[in-house]
Protein backbone atom coordinates (compact mmCIF):
# COMPACT_ATOMS: atom_id res chain seq x y z
CA UNK A 1 0.00 0.00 0.00
CA UNK A 2 0.97 3.62 -0.43
CA UNK A 3 -0.48 4.49 2.96
CA UNK A 4 0.78 3.08 6.22
CA UNK A 5 -0.74 3.24 9.66
CA UNK A 6 2.14 3.16 12.10
CA UNK A 7 2.45 5.79 14.81
CA UNK A 8 5.13 8.21 13.59
CA UNK A 9 5.47 10.34 16.73
CA UNK A 10 4.59 9.86 20.37
CA UNK A 11 4.04 12.54 23.04
CA UNK A 12 6.40 10.82 25.48
CA UNK A 13 9.30 11.26 23.06
CA UNK A 14 9.04 15.02 23.32
CA UNK A 15 10.35 15.77 26.85
CA UNK A 16 13.79 14.10 26.56
CA UNK A 17 14.33 15.59 23.11
CA UNK A 18 13.37 19.01 24.40
CA UNK A 19 15.83 18.62 27.25
CA UNK A 20 18.69 17.84 24.85
CA UNK A 21 17.78 20.76 22.61
CA UNK A 22 17.85 23.15 25.57
CA UNK A 23 21.40 22.02 26.29
CA UNK A 24 22.42 23.00 22.77
CA UNK A 25 20.62 26.34 23.08
CA UNK A 26 22.51 27.10 26.27
CA UNK A 27 25.83 25.99 24.77
CA UNK A 28 25.25 28.35 21.82
CA UNK A 29 24.76 31.21 24.32
CA UNK A 30 21.19 31.70 23.14
CA UNK A 31 17.97 32.23 25.05
CA UNK A 32 15.80 30.33 22.60
CA UNK A 33 15.50 28.60 19.25
CA UNK A 34 12.75 28.52 16.61
CA UNK A 35 11.76 25.18 15.06
CA UNK A 36 9.59 25.65 11.94
CA UNK A 37 7.77 23.04 9.88
CA UNK A 38 9.56 24.19 6.72
CA UNK A 39 12.58 22.80 4.91
CA UNK A 40 15.16 24.75 2.88
CA UNK A 41 12.94 24.69 -0.21
CA UNK A 42 10.07 26.40 1.64
CA UNK A 43 7.33 24.20 0.21
CA UNK A 44 4.40 23.04 2.32
CA UNK A 45 5.50 19.42 2.33
CA UNK A 46 8.73 18.07 3.81
CA UNK A 47 10.67 14.83 3.56
CA UNK A 48 11.20 12.67 6.64
CA UNK A 49 14.69 14.11 7.09
CA UNK A 50 13.26 17.62 7.43
CA UNK A 51 10.34 16.82 9.77
CA UNK A 52 12.06 18.53 12.70
CA UNK A 53 8.90 19.94 14.25
CA UNK A 54 7.25 16.51 14.35
CA UNK A 55 10.39 14.83 15.68
CA UNK A 56 10.80 17.34 18.51
CA UNK A 57 7.20 17.84 19.59
CA UNK A 58 5.12 15.00 18.15
CA UNK A 59 2.89 17.45 16.25
CA UNK A 60 2.45 16.27 12.64
CA UNK A 61 0.27 19.01 11.17
CA UNK A 62 1.19 20.67 7.88
CA UNK A 63 1.63 24.15 9.38
CA UNK A 64 2.98 25.51 12.63
CA UNK A 65 6.21 26.04 14.53
CA UNK A 66 7.72 25.73 17.98
CA UNK A 67 9.68 28.28 20.01
CA UNK A 68 11.85 26.83 22.75
CA UNK A 69 12.95 29.01 25.68
CA UNK A 70 14.65 27.89 28.93
CA UNK A 71 11.40 27.65 30.91
CA UNK A 72 8.70 27.28 28.27
CA UNK A 73 8.27 25.73 24.83
CA UNK A 74 5.20 26.57 22.78
CA UNK A 75 3.74 25.01 19.65
CA UNK A 76 1.97 27.58 17.49
CA UNK A 77 -0.95 26.09 15.55
CA UNK A 78 -3.83 27.48 13.50
CA UNK A 79 -7.52 26.58 13.76
CA UNK A 80 -7.19 23.36 11.75
CA UNK A 81 -5.04 21.68 14.38
CA UNK A 82 -6.31 22.80 17.78
CA UNK A 83 -7.95 19.46 18.43
CA UNK A 84 -5.13 17.40 16.92
CA UNK A 85 -2.35 19.09 18.87
CA UNK A 86 -3.92 18.14 22.20
CA UNK A 87 -3.45 14.46 21.45
CA UNK A 88 0.01 14.70 19.90
CA UNK A 89 2.18 16.81 22.21
CA UNK A 90 3.27 16.25 25.80
CA UNK A 91 2.39 18.74 28.53
CA UNK A 92 5.92 20.18 28.39
CA UNK A 93 4.66 22.01 25.29
CA UNK A 94 2.09 24.78 25.44
CA UNK A 95 -0.20 25.11 22.40
CA UNK A 96 -0.58 28.71 21.27
CA UNK A 97 -3.39 29.84 18.91
CA UNK A 98 -1.76 31.32 15.82
CA UNK A 99 -1.96 33.71 14.00
CA UNK A 100 -4.15 35.28 16.70
CA UNK A 101 -1.00 35.29 18.85
CA UNK A 102 2.08 36.16 16.83
CA UNK A 103 5.54 34.87 17.61
CA UNK A 104 6.74 38.43 18.24
CA UNK A 105 3.99 39.17 20.76
CA UNK A 106 4.67 35.88 22.53
CA UNK A 107 8.43 36.54 22.68
CA UNK A 108 7.84 40.02 24.06
CA UNK A 109 5.73 38.56 26.87
CA UNK A 110 8.09 35.66 27.63
CA UNK A 111 11.35 37.63 27.37
CA UNK A 112 10.42 41.02 28.89
CA UNK A 113 14.09 41.83 29.47
CA UNK A 114 15.08 40.79 25.96
CA UNK A 115 17.18 37.89 24.77
CA UNK A 116 18.87 36.17 21.83
CA UNK A 117 16.68 33.71 19.91
CA UNK A 118 18.37 31.55 17.30
CA UNK A 119 17.02 30.49 13.91
CA UNK A 120 18.30 28.51 10.94
CA UNK A 121 18.36 30.99 8.01
CA UNK A 122 17.69 28.17 5.54
CA UNK A 123 14.34 27.40 7.17
CA UNK A 124 12.74 30.85 7.32
CA UNK A 125 11.72 33.07 4.43
CA UNK A 126 12.85 36.64 3.97
CA UNK A 127 9.33 37.87 4.71
CA UNK A 128 9.06 35.88 7.94
CA UNK A 129 12.29 37.25 9.36
CA UNK A 130 11.63 40.81 8.17
CA UNK A 131 8.18 40.87 9.75
CA UNK A 132 9.39 39.29 13.00
CA UNK A 133 12.31 41.72 13.36
CA UNK A 134 10.05 44.67 12.69
CA UNK A 135 7.54 43.47 15.29
CA UNK A 136 10.33 42.90 17.83
CA UNK A 137 11.93 46.32 17.36
CA UNK A 138 12.61 47.96 20.70
CA UNK A 139 11.85 44.80 22.69
CA UNK A 140 15.44 43.80 23.32
CA UNK A 141 14.70 40.43 21.67
CA UNK A 142 17.22 39.71 18.92
CA UNK A 143 16.85 37.03 16.21
CA UNK A 144 20.24 35.40 15.68
CA UNK A 145 21.26 33.27 12.70
CA UNK A 146 22.80 29.98 13.76
CA UNK A 147 23.25 26.35 12.72
CA UNK A 148 20.28 24.05 13.08
CA UNK A 149 20.32 22.96 16.71
CA UNK A 150 17.69 20.24 16.21
CA UNK A 151 19.99 18.47 13.76
CA UNK A 152 22.69 18.42 16.46
CA UNK A 153 20.52 16.31 18.78
CA UNK A 154 18.61 14.23 16.20
CA UNK A 155 20.87 11.18 16.19
CA UNK A 156 18.84 8.94 13.87
CA UNK A 157 17.85 11.66 11.41
CA UNK A 158 16.89 10.02 8.09
CA UNK A 159 19.05 10.44 5.03
CA UNK A 160 18.13 12.97 2.38
CA UNK A 161 15.88 11.48 -0.33
CA UNK A 162 17.69 10.46 -3.51
CA UNK A 163 14.93 9.30 -5.85
CA UNK A 164 15.53 9.71 -9.61
CA UNK A 165 13.73 12.39 -11.59
CA UNK A 166 11.72 11.56 -14.70
CA UNK A 167 10.44 13.50 -17.69
CA UNK A 168 6.81 14.65 -17.66
CA UNK A 169 5.42 13.95 -21.15
CA UNK A 170 4.38 16.87 -23.33
CA UNK A 171 0.95 15.29 -23.83
CA UNK A 172 0.26 15.99 -20.15
CA UNK A 173 2.33 19.17 -19.74
CA UNK A 174 0.84 20.89 -22.78
CA UNK A 175 3.92 23.11 -23.26
CA UNK A 176 7.60 22.31 -23.67
CA UNK A 177 10.05 23.38 -21.00
CA UNK A 178 11.95 25.32 -23.67
CA UNK A 179 8.86 27.44 -24.30
CA UNK A 180 8.19 27.84 -20.58
CA UNK A 181 11.73 28.99 -19.92
CA UNK A 182 11.61 31.46 -22.81
CA UNK A 183 8.23 32.81 -21.71
CA UNK A 184 9.36 33.38 -18.14
CA UNK A 185 12.74 34.77 -19.20
CA UNK A 186 10.92 37.43 -21.20
CA UNK A 187 9.29 38.64 -18.00
CA UNK A 188 12.76 39.02 -16.46
CA UNK A 189 14.01 40.98 -19.44
CA UNK A 190 10.93 43.22 -19.36
CA UNK A 191 11.59 43.95 -15.69
CA UNK A 192 15.27 44.66 -16.20
CA UNK A 193 16.28 41.59 -14.19
CA UNK A 194 19.24 39.33 -14.93
CA UNK A 195 18.00 36.22 -13.13
CA UNK A 196 15.46 34.80 -10.69
CA UNK A 197 15.91 32.41 -7.77
CA UNK A 198 13.47 29.48 -7.56
CA UNK A 199 13.43 27.21 -4.51
CA UNK A 200 9.96 25.63 -4.54
CA UNK A 201 10.22 22.02 -5.78
CA UNK A 202 6.86 22.04 -7.57
CA UNK A 203 7.78 25.24 -9.42
CA UNK A 204 11.06 23.75 -10.63
CA UNK A 205 9.33 20.54 -11.70
CA UNK A 206 6.67 22.49 -13.56
CA UNK A 207 9.23 24.70 -15.29
CA UNK A 208 11.42 21.84 -16.52
CA UNK A 209 8.61 19.32 -17.15
CA UNK A 210 10.07 16.83 -14.71
CA UNK A 211 8.64 14.92 -11.78
CA UNK A 212 10.25 13.13 -8.85
CA UNK A 213 9.64 11.24 -5.63
CA UNK A 214 11.64 13.08 -2.99
CA UNK A 215 8.57 13.88 -0.87
CA UNK A 216 5.88 11.33 -0.11
CA UNK A 217 2.62 11.87 -2.00
CA UNK A 218 4.17 14.73 -4.01
CA UNK A 219 5.83 13.94 -7.36
CA UNK A 220 8.61 16.50 -6.92
CA UNK A 221 12.39 16.52 -6.81
CA UNK A 222 14.49 18.48 -4.31
CA UNK A 223 16.38 21.22 -6.15
CA UNK A 224 17.25 24.90 -6.28
CA UNK A 225 17.26 26.77 -9.57
CA UNK A 226 18.53 29.99 -11.09
CA UNK A 227 16.55 31.06 -14.15
CA UNK A 228 18.59 33.47 -16.27
CA UNK A 229 17.32 36.16 -18.60
CA UNK A 230 18.68 34.18 -21.58
CA UNK A 231 16.22 31.35 -20.66
CA UNK A 232 18.95 29.01 -19.42
CA UNK A 233 18.73 27.39 -16.00
CA UNK A 234 21.32 26.38 -13.46
CA UNK A 235 19.84 23.49 -11.51
CA UNK A 236 21.32 22.57 -8.13
CA UNK A 237 20.37 19.03 -7.23
CA UNK A 238 22.02 15.65 -6.88
CA UNK A 239 23.32 15.05 -10.44
CA UNK A 240 22.72 11.29 -10.43
CA UNK A 241 18.97 11.94 -10.21
CA UNK A 242 19.12 13.18 -13.81
CA UNK A 243 21.20 10.42 -15.41
CA UNK A 244 18.38 9.59 -17.85
CA UNK A 245 17.29 13.17 -18.56
CA UNK A 246 20.17 14.75 -20.50
CA UNK A 247 18.24 14.62 -23.78
CA UNK A 248 15.05 15.89 -22.19
CA UNK A 249 16.69 18.83 -20.40
CA UNK A 250 19.14 19.81 -23.14
CA UNK A 251 22.27 21.95 -23.01
CA UNK A 252 20.54 25.03 -21.59
CA UNK A 253 19.78 23.31 -18.30
CA UNK A 254 23.02 22.89 -16.39
CA UNK A 255 23.08 20.53 -13.40
CA UNK A 256 25.30 21.17 -10.37
CA UNK A 257 25.63 19.61 -6.90
CA UNK A 258 23.51 21.41 -4.27
CA UNK A 259 26.60 22.46 -2.31
CA UNK A 260 27.43 24.99 -5.03
CA UNK A 261 24.13 26.86 -4.85
CA UNK A 262 25.05 29.70 -2.50
CA UNK A 263 28.37 30.30 -4.24
CA UNK A 264 26.56 30.58 -7.58
CA UNK A 265 24.02 32.96 -6.05
CA UNK A 266 26.80 35.15 -4.71
CA UNK A 267 28.41 35.34 -8.16
CA UNK A 268 25.27 36.63 -9.89
CA UNK A 269 25.16 40.15 -11.26
CA UNK A 270 21.95 41.90 -10.30
CA UNK A 271 19.21 42.69 -10.35
CA UNK A 272 18.14 39.17 -9.26
CA UNK A 273 14.49 38.54 -8.52
CA UNK A 274 13.56 36.83 -5.28
CA UNK A 275 10.11 36.17 -3.87
CA UNK A 276 10.35 37.12 -0.21
CA UNK A 277 7.50 34.74 0.64
CA UNK A 278 9.37 31.66 -0.62
CA UNK A 279 13.12 32.33 -0.69
CA UNK A 280 15.12 31.45 2.46
CA UNK A 281 16.70 34.30 4.38
CA UNK A 282 20.20 32.98 3.70
CA UNK A 283 19.76 33.51 -0.05
CA UNK A 284 18.87 37.19 0.47
CA UNK A 285 21.86 37.54 2.77
CA UNK A 286 24.20 36.23 0.05
CA UNK A 287 22.63 38.38 -2.69
CA UNK A 288 22.76 41.58 -0.67
CA UNK A 289 22.01 44.66 -2.77
CA UNK A 290 21.60 42.55 -5.93
CA UNK A 291 18.23 41.25 -4.71
CA UNK A 292 15.05 42.68 -6.18
CA UNK A 293 11.75 41.68 -4.64
CA UNK A 294 9.10 40.28 -6.97
CA UNK A 295 6.75 37.38 -7.56
CA UNK A 296 8.25 33.94 -8.02
CA UNK A 297 8.19 33.65 -11.85
CA UNK A 298 6.62 30.18 -12.00
CA UNK A 299 3.84 30.70 -9.45
CA UNK A 300 1.12 32.31 -11.56
CA UNK A 301 1.90 30.54 -14.88
CA UNK A 302 1.87 27.20 -13.05
CA UNK A 303 -1.45 28.03 -11.42
CA UNK A 304 -3.13 28.90 -14.74
CA UNK A 305 -3.37 25.47 -16.34
CA UNK A 306 -3.36 25.08 -20.10
CA UNK A 307 -5.95 23.05 -22.00
CA UNK A 308 -3.96 19.81 -21.77
CA UNK A 309 -3.58 20.14 -18.01
CA UNK A 310 -7.26 20.96 -17.46
CA UNK A 311 -8.43 18.07 -19.62
CA UNK A 312 -5.95 15.76 -17.94
CA UNK A 313 -7.36 16.74 -14.55
CA UNK A 314 -10.90 16.21 -15.82
CA UNK A 315 -10.12 12.71 -17.09
CA UNK A 316 -8.24 11.80 -13.92
CA UNK A 317 -11.26 12.86 -11.87
CA UNK A 318 -13.61 10.68 -13.88
CA UNK A 319 -11.50 7.60 -13.25
CA UNK A 320 -10.99 8.64 -9.63
CA UNK A 321 -14.72 9.18 -9.26
CA UNK A 322 -15.30 5.60 -10.37
CA UNK A 323 -12.98 4.37 -7.62
CA UNK A 324 -14.82 6.49 -5.04
CA UNK A 325 -18.18 5.13 -6.20
CA UNK A 326 -16.94 1.54 -5.92
CA UNK A 327 -15.82 2.32 -2.37
CA UNK A 328 -19.11 3.97 -1.41
CA UNK A 329 -21.06 1.03 -2.81
CA UNK A 330 -18.91 -1.40 -0.82
CA UNK A 331 -19.20 0.69 2.35
CA UNK A 332 -22.97 0.90 2.09
CA UNK A 333 -23.14 -2.89 2.13
CA UNK A 334 -21.22 -3.18 5.42
CA UNK A 335 -23.39 -3.33 8.57
CA UNK A 336 -22.65 -0.69 11.23
CA UNK A 337 -20.00 -1.92 13.63
CA UNK A 338 -18.41 -4.31 11.12
CA UNK A 339 -15.58 -2.26 9.57
CA UNK A 340 -12.88 0.10 10.81
CA UNK A 341 -11.29 3.26 9.47
CA UNK A 342 -8.19 1.40 8.28
CA UNK A 343 -10.33 -1.09 6.37
CA UNK A 344 -12.02 1.81 4.58
CA UNK A 345 -8.67 3.38 3.67
CA UNK A 346 -7.30 0.08 2.37
CA UNK A 347 -10.42 -0.62 0.35
CA UNK A 348 -10.36 2.81 -1.28
CA UNK A 349 -6.70 2.48 -2.21
CA UNK A 350 -7.43 -0.93 -3.70
CA UNK A 351 -10.13 0.66 -5.87
CA UNK A 352 -7.77 3.41 -7.03
CA UNK A 353 -5.00 0.94 -7.82
CA UNK A 354 -7.11 -0.55 -10.60
CA UNK A 355 -6.02 2.48 -12.66
CA UNK A 356 -2.58 1.97 -14.25
CA UNK A 357 -2.08 5.76 -14.37
CA UNK A 358 -2.09 5.98 -10.56
CA UNK A 359 1.38 6.82 -9.24
CA UNK A 360 0.55 7.46 -5.58
CA UNK A 361 -2.17 8.85 -3.37
CA UNK A 362 -2.07 12.66 -3.25
CA UNK A 363 -2.05 12.78 0.58
CA UNK A 364 -2.66 10.46 3.49
CA UNK A 365 -6.34 9.52 3.28
CA UNK A 366 -8.41 11.09 6.04
CA UNK A 367 -11.00 8.57 7.24
CA UNK A 368 -12.39 9.85 10.53
CA UNK A 369 -15.51 8.29 12.01
CA UNK A 370 -17.53 9.71 14.88
CA UNK A 371 -15.37 12.00 17.07
CA UNK A 372 -12.33 11.41 14.85
CA UNK A 373 -14.16 13.22 12.06
CA UNK A 374 -13.90 16.43 14.07
CA UNK A 375 -10.08 16.29 13.75
CA UNK A 376 -9.75 18.14 10.46
CA UNK A 377 -6.51 16.49 9.31
CA UNK A 378 -6.96 13.19 11.13
CA UNK A 379 -4.54 10.39 10.24
CA UNK A 380 -5.65 6.93 11.32
CA UNK A 381 -3.05 4.66 12.96
CA UNK A 382 -3.16 1.17 14.43
CA UNK A 383 -3.69 2.81 17.82
CA UNK A 384 -6.48 5.21 16.83
CA UNK A 385 -8.31 2.91 14.38
CA UNK A 386 -12.02 3.13 15.23
CA UNK A 387 -15.06 1.15 14.20
CA UNK A 388 -17.81 2.76 12.13
CA UNK A 389 -20.82 2.56 14.47
CA UNK A 390 -24.52 3.20 13.98
CA UNK A 391 -25.18 6.94 14.12
CA UNK A 392 -21.64 7.87 13.11
CA UNK A 393 -20.62 10.11 10.25
CA UNK A 394 -17.33 9.31 8.53
CA UNK A 395 -15.33 12.06 6.83
CA UNK A 396 -13.51 10.52 3.86
CA UNK A 397 -11.03 12.96 2.32
CA UNK A 398 -8.72 11.42 -0.26
CA UNK A 399 -7.08 11.79 -3.64
CA UNK A 400 -4.75 10.28 -6.18
CA UNK A 401 -1.65 11.30 -8.09
CA UNK A 402 -2.28 10.25 -11.69
CA UNK A 403 0.01 10.87 -14.65
CA UNK A 404 -2.58 13.22 -16.09
CA UNK A 405 -3.78 14.97 -12.95
CA UNK A 406 -4.02 15.31 -9.18
CA UNK A 407 -7.34 14.61 -7.48
CA UNK A 408 -8.80 15.57 -4.10
CA UNK A 409 -12.35 14.77 -3.06
CA UNK A 410 -14.19 14.61 0.26
CA UNK A 411 -17.46 12.93 1.06
CA UNK A 412 -19.15 12.60 4.45
CA UNK A 413 -21.11 9.38 4.76
CA UNK A 414 -23.83 8.33 7.19
CA UNK A 415 -23.35 5.05 9.05
CA UNK A 416 -26.71 3.66 10.05
CA UNK A 417 -29.15 6.33 11.22
CA UNK A 418 -27.51 9.75 11.61
CA UNK A 419 -28.67 12.19 14.32
CA UNK A 420 -30.78 15.11 13.14
CA UNK A 421 -28.34 17.70 14.46
CA UNK A 422 -25.70 16.25 12.15
CA UNK A 423 -28.11 16.26 9.20
CA UNK A 424 -28.92 19.92 9.82
CA UNK A 425 -25.24 20.86 9.84
CA UNK A 426 -24.55 18.67 6.80
CA UNK A 427 -27.30 20.37 4.81
CA UNK A 428 -25.90 23.81 5.68
CA UNK A 429 -22.43 22.71 4.58
CA UNK A 430 -23.92 21.35 1.36
CA UNK A 431 -25.82 24.60 0.77
CA UNK A 432 -22.56 26.53 1.03
CA UNK A 433 -20.76 24.13 -1.28
CA UNK A 434 -23.55 24.46 -3.86
CA UNK A 435 -23.65 28.25 -3.57
CA UNK A 436 -19.95 28.44 -4.42
CA UNK A 437 -20.31 25.91 -7.24
CA UNK A 438 -23.08 28.02 -8.85
CA UNK A 439 -21.24 31.30 -8.51
CA UNK A 440 -20.46 33.68 -11.36
CA UNK A 441 -18.24 36.63 -10.51
CA UNK A 442 -16.53 39.59 -12.18
CA UNK A 443 -12.98 39.08 -13.37
CA UNK A 444 -10.42 40.57 -11.02
CA UNK A 445 -11.86 39.27 -7.77
CA UNK A 446 -9.70 37.22 -5.43
CA UNK A 447 -10.55 34.37 -3.09
CA UNK A 448 -10.98 36.81 -0.20
CA UNK A 449 -13.82 38.53 -2.08
CA UNK A 450 -15.97 35.45 -2.63
CA UNK A 451 -15.03 32.95 0.09
CA UNK A 452 -17.89 34.00 2.38
CA UNK A 453 -20.40 32.63 -0.16
CA UNK A 454 -19.53 29.11 0.98
CA UNK A 455 -19.89 29.98 4.67
CA UNK A 456 -23.13 31.95 4.69
CA UNK A 457 -25.56 29.07 5.44
CA UNK A 458 -23.47 28.12 8.46
CA UNK A 459 -23.09 31.72 9.58
CA UNK A 460 -26.86 32.17 9.56
CA UNK A 461 -27.04 29.31 12.07
CA UNK A 462 -24.24 30.72 14.25
CA UNK A 463 -21.74 28.13 12.99
CA UNK A 464 -18.43 28.22 11.09
CA UNK A 465 -15.24 26.24 10.43
CA UNK A 466 -11.58 27.03 11.01
CA UNK A 467 -10.00 26.33 7.63
CA UNK A 468 -10.08 28.03 4.28
CA UNK A 469 -12.86 27.26 1.85
CA UNK A 470 -10.45 26.06 -0.79
CA UNK A 471 -6.84 25.63 -1.90
CA UNK A 472 -5.15 25.52 -5.27
CA UNK A 473 -4.28 22.15 -6.80
CA UNK A 474 -1.40 21.25 -9.12
CA UNK A 475 -1.32 19.28 -12.37
CA UNK A 476 0.24 15.98 -11.27
CA UNK A 477 2.04 18.07 -8.68
CA UNK A 478 1.30 19.18 -5.12
CA UNK A 479 -2.29 18.76 -4.01
CA UNK A 480 -1.92 22.10 -2.21
CA UNK A 481 -0.71 24.75 -4.65
CA UNK A 482 -0.41 28.52 -4.48
CA UNK A 483 -0.87 31.33 -5.00
CA UNK A 484 -4.59 30.81 -5.65
CA UNK A 485 -6.83 30.15 -2.65
CA UNK A 486 -10.43 30.53 -1.54
CA UNK A 487 -9.47 32.22 1.69
CA UNK A 488 -10.31 35.42 3.51
CA UNK A 489 -6.62 36.38 3.34
CA UNK A 490 -6.01 35.62 -0.36
CA UNK A 491 -5.64 38.69 -2.56
CA UNK A 492 -4.58 36.83 -5.75
CA UNK A 493 -7.20 37.42 -8.48
CA UNK A 494 -8.74 34.20 -9.77
CA UNK A 495 -7.97 33.51 -13.44
CA UNK A 496 -9.14 31.03 -16.05
CA UNK A 497 -7.24 27.75 -15.77
CA UNK A 498 -6.79 27.80 -12.01
CA UNK A 499 -7.93 24.67 -10.17
CA UNK A 500 -9.20 25.05 -6.62
CA UNK A 501 -11.03 22.98 -4.06
CA UNK A 502 -14.46 23.93 -2.74
CA UNK A 503 -14.68 22.32 0.70
CA UNK A 504 -16.82 23.87 3.42
CA UNK A 505 -17.12 21.87 6.62
CA UNK A 506 -18.35 21.77 10.17
CA UNK A 507 -16.68 20.12 13.18
CA UNK A 508 -18.16 19.44 16.60
CA UNK A 509 -15.33 18.30 18.88
CA UNK A 510 -16.00 14.95 20.49
CA UNK A 511 -19.03 14.26 18.31
CA UNK A 512 -18.69 14.42 14.52
CA UNK A 513 -17.14 16.16 11.55
CA UNK A 514 -18.52 17.14 8.15
CA UNK A 515 -16.76 18.17 4.95
CA UNK A 516 -17.89 18.08 1.33
CA UNK A 517 -15.31 18.80 -1.36
CA UNK A 518 -15.16 18.99 -5.13
CA UNK A 519 -12.37 20.37 -7.27
CA UNK A 520 -13.35 23.18 -9.62
CA UNK A 521 -11.60 24.89 -12.53
CA UNK A 522 -11.99 28.61 -13.23
CA UNK A 523 -13.24 29.33 -16.74
CA UNK A 524 -14.63 32.27 -18.69
CA UNK A 525 -18.39 32.59 -18.26
CA UNK A 526 -20.57 33.00 -21.35
CA UNK A 527 -22.42 36.28 -21.73
CA UNK A 528 -26.00 36.42 -20.49
CA UNK A 529 -28.85 38.04 -22.41
CA UNK A 530 -29.34 40.92 -19.97
CA UNK A 531 -25.78 41.07 -18.63
CA UNK A 532 -23.30 43.92 -18.98
CA UNK A 533 -21.67 43.42 -22.36
CA UNK A 534 -18.47 45.13 -21.23
CA UNK A 535 -18.04 43.11 -18.02
CA UNK A 536 -15.95 39.93 -18.17
CA UNK A 537 -17.31 37.24 -15.87
CA UNK A 538 -15.86 33.99 -14.60
CA UNK A 539 -17.47 30.76 -13.44
CA UNK A 540 -16.57 27.26 -12.27
CA UNK A 541 -16.25 24.01 -14.15
CA UNK A 542 -16.82 21.09 -11.80
CA UNK A 543 -14.15 18.40 -12.14
CA UNK A 544 -15.03 15.91 -9.38
CA UNK A 545 -18.00 13.57 -9.72
CA UNK A 546 -19.26 11.32 -6.92
CA UNK A 547 -22.62 11.19 -5.14
CA UNK A 548 -23.35 13.26 -2.05
CA UNK A 549 -25.04 11.23 0.68
CA UNK A 550 -28.77 11.90 0.33
CA UNK A 551 -29.45 10.33 3.77
CA UNK A 552 -27.79 13.34 5.39
CA UNK A 553 -29.74 15.96 3.43
CA UNK A 554 -32.80 17.74 4.83
CA UNK A 555 -34.38 18.97 1.57
CA UNK A 556 -36.50 21.57 3.33
CA UNK A 557 -33.32 23.43 4.31
CA UNK A 558 -32.25 23.81 0.68
CA UNK A 559 -33.77 26.49 -1.55
CA UNK A 560 -35.19 25.40 -4.95
CA UNK A 561 -32.12 26.56 -6.88
CA UNK A 562 -29.84 24.49 -4.65
CA UNK A 563 -32.05 21.42 -5.03
CA UNK A 564 -32.02 21.87 -8.80
CA UNK A 565 -28.22 22.13 -8.80
CA UNK A 566 -27.89 18.97 -6.69
CA UNK A 567 -30.26 16.98 -8.89
CA UNK A 568 -28.44 18.16 -12.01
CA UNK A 569 -25.07 17.29 -10.49
CA UNK A 570 -26.25 13.83 -9.49
CA UNK A 571 -27.60 13.25 -12.99
CA UNK A 572 -24.13 14.10 -14.35
CA UNK A 573 -22.53 11.73 -11.85
CA UNK A 574 -24.77 8.91 -13.02
CA UNK A 575 -24.06 9.67 -16.69
CA UNK A 576 -20.30 10.18 -16.39
CA UNK A 577 -19.42 7.57 -13.77
CA UNK A 578 -22.06 4.89 -14.37
CA UNK A 579 -20.36 3.40 -17.47
CA UNK A 580 -17.04 3.20 -15.59
CA UNK A 581 -18.07 1.02 -12.65
CA UNK A 582 -19.12 -2.58 -12.04
CA UNK A 583 -22.73 -3.66 -12.49
CA UNK A 584 -23.31 -3.74 -8.73
CA UNK A 585 -21.85 -0.27 -8.26
CA UNK A 586 -23.87 1.07 -11.18
CA UNK A 587 -27.08 -0.21 -9.60
CA UNK A 588 -26.10 1.35 -6.28
CA UNK A 589 -25.19 4.60 -8.04
CA UNK A 590 -28.60 4.82 -9.67
CA UNK A 591 -30.27 4.91 -6.26
CA UNK A 592 -27.62 7.20 -4.74
CA UNK A 593 -28.15 9.82 -7.44
CA UNK A 594 -31.96 9.79 -7.51
CA UNK A 595 -33.51 13.28 -7.39
CA UNK A 596 -34.50 14.75 -4.05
Amino acid sequence: MFQTFEVTARPEQGPPRLQELRKKISAAKLDGFIVPRADAHQGEYVAARDARLAWLTGFTGSAGFCVVLPEIASVFIDGRYRTQVKAQVADVYTPVPWPETTMADWLRSQLPKGGRVGFDPWLHTVEQITQAEKALAGSGVELVKCENLVDLVWEDQPDAPMEPAKAHPIEYAGESHEDKRARLANTLVSGGERAAIITLPDSICWLLNIRGADIERNPVVHAFAILHADASVDLFSQPHKYDDLSTHLGADVRIHPPAGFLEAVGALEGPVRIDVTTVPQIVADVLGDSARHGAEPCALPKACKNEAEIEGAAQAHLRDGAAVVELLCWLDAQPPGSVSEIQVVKQLEQMRRRDDALQDISFETIAGTGPNGAIMHYRVTEETDSTLEDGHLIVLDSGGQYLDGTTDITRTIAIGTPPRVACEAFTRVLAGMIAMSRLRWPSGLAGAHIEAIGRMPLWLAGQDFDHGLGHGVGAYLSVHEGPQRLSRISQVPLQAGMILSNEPGYYREGAFGIRIENLLAVQDAPALANGDAHRKMLEWRTLAFAPIDRRLILPELLDPAARDWLNSYHAQVATKIGPRVTAAAKEWLSAATAPI
